[in-house]
């Protein structure tokens, strides 16, 4: 009896230290597919606005490598973007989220990515 109750504790302990690993990473992590459907969303309204040509984001994921994407989002350096109106109305999140979605698909990445 003693044995089933101790294994009985081992196992709630793992499993709840494993759900809260699982809680702070996705907490440190944006969201890929919302900051792909918000990058695109910017330049959307940027077009719609006359400030740029084309819908088409001016950057694809796969044009710089995790580091310089990291160090661009770091520094908040976000004029090679164009769009400055779109870019200085998104939220902490927003921007979280687009850095997730360009970082996971950047050039050195496992699967980089083209906007299309």
């Amino acid at each position: 009896m003693a044995k089933k109750m101790m294994m009985a504790i081992a196992t709630i302990v793992f499993i709840c230290g494993f759900v809260g690993m699982t809680l702070a990473q996705d907490q440190d992590e944006g969201n890929k597919r919302k900051g792909k459907y918000l990058y695109r969303k910017v330049y959307k309204s940027c077009n719609e606005r006359g400030e740029i040509a084309s819908p088409k984001p001016a950057l694809n994921p796969d044009a710089k490598t995790q580091a310089q994407w990291k160090a661009i989002f770091e520094k908040k350096q976000f004029e090679e973007f164009g769009c400055k109106e779109e870019w200085g109305k998104l939220t902490e999140e927003e921007v979280k989220d687009i850095f997730t979605y360009l970082h996971d698909h950047a050039a050195d990445s496992p699967t980089p990515a083209k906007c299309q």
